[in-house]
């Protein structure tokens, strides 16, 4: 069972996920949002942004379980830099492009996920979490481009 506090924050995370989606759909929510907080705050550029910062927070996340890799320690550091090597090469080129690679991104790291949790580094709960939370970024990510 994922514990409360970590369900609770994991959804609340997705809020900038949801309102880009939603700012893309109702351009009523889009002109209050520009008003509000500005065009960076608004549309495909909030998933970006916020999508950017948090496949890198991600691989901090996974540094956190490779310190407790008795073996093979190597190999899941170097796996766990890979989220925010991912974000800073390949999330650019324009917003369509950069959604997809972002959304690619988060499709990796799950595989990641995955793999770390196979090899019992994350807590039992681990992937039933990452599951939950990358379905709806990566969806919210794909509605952004593809409407």
């Amino acid at each position: 069972m994922i514990p409360r506090a970590a369900l609770f924050l994991g959804l609340a995370g997705l809020l900038p996920f949801l309102w880009d989606v939603a700012t893309v759909l109702s351009p009523t929510l889009a002109a209050l949002g520009l008003g509000w907080f500005g065009p960076r705050f608004v549309g495909p550029y909030v998933g970006l942004a916020y999508g950017t910062v948090i496949l890198a927070f991600m691989s901090g996340v996974l540094w956190g379980f490779a310190v407790q890799a008795r073996a093979n320690a190597g190999l899941f550091y170097a796996l766990s830099v890979i989220p925010a090597l991912w974000a800073f090469f390949l999330v650019g080129g324009g917003p369509v492009q950069a959604t997809y690679c972002l959304a690619v991104g988060f499709v990796g790291l799950l595989g990641l996920d995955w793999f770390f949790a196979s090899q019992g580094l994350t807590p039992p709960w681990w992937m039933s979490l990452r599951v939950l939370l990358t379905t709806i970024v990566v969806a919210s990510l794909l509605v952004t481009v593809l409407i």
